[in-house]
């Protein structure tokens, strides 16, 4: 029995099949978005009489750099603060949460053991920055999507402007925009649903076998999945 776990462990796939899993449905989707944009894009123009993008042109419209920052930026969102507001607030029951009464902050995991990484060993500056590390980058990401989305969105808005007739809008000016607030709003509220959702049906469903999930037998009070 050891010596086939140990086999298991060994395999690269077996060790890292969750996030070459999620790897391979986002670009798939991410290809089914281009293809299906680009032809609803090129249906677009049609309408206005102006001459089909090919497929290379398409990466660089406004329309593609839109639709695709656009989520990017509510998920990099939604996960930094859920990762920030898992450090001080609690919901009792869900699997997602530390317990009621466990410390915001604890000291000992800021203490270097054998297997411990690099920075932790290093300590000082590396170490400062190395236990805020996950909520930095995906901030980061999140400010990089954002500004993203605020260009495309623009190049968008301007290119039917154009098509129209109609006065272009400055870059700057554009942040004010409607249609700009529109697009983000409707994908943040629908990540926030979405970490609600686990959140709150952690607490009275399961799933079993799943890291997600507590325990099938753990009762309804039982807050973490330690």
């Amino acid at each position: 029995m050891s010596e086939k776990i140990k086999d298991k462990d060994g395999n690269f796939l077996y060790r890292n099949g969750l996030s070459i899993v999620f790897f391979i449905l986002m670009v798939i989707s991410l290809i089914g978005q281009v293809y299906t944009g680009w032809l609803e894009h090129n249906d677009f123009l049609k309408d206005y009489k102006v001459k089909e993008e090919s497929l290379s042109q398409y990466f660089k419209s406004g329309h593609f750099i839109q639709a695709t920052f656009e989520n990017w930026e509510s998920e990099f969102f939604q996960m930094a603060l859920f990762v920030v507001l898992t450090i001080f607030l609690r919901q009792k029951g869900s699997s997602d949460s530390k317990e009621c009464s466990e410390k915001i902050i604890d000291s000992s995991e800021l203490i270097a053991k054998e297997d411990s990484p690099w920075s932790v060993r290093k300590g000082g500056f590396y170490l400062w920055f190395y236990k805020n590390s996950l909520t930095t980058v995906l901030l980061l990401l999140f400010l990089f999507s954002f500004a993203m989305h605020w260009y495309g969105s623009w190049m968008d808005f301007n290119e039917k402007q154009f098509l129209e007739n109609k006065p272009l809008i400055n870059f700057s000016k554009y942040i004010q925009n409607k249609k700009f607030w529109f697009e983000s709003f409707q994908n943040w509220q629908s990540g926030f649903l979405s970490i609600f959702s686990i959140i709150f049906l952690s607490i009275y469903l399961r799933q079993i076998g799943s890291s997600q999930s507590k325990k099938v037998n753990d009762a309804h009070s039982k807050t973490g999945d330690r």
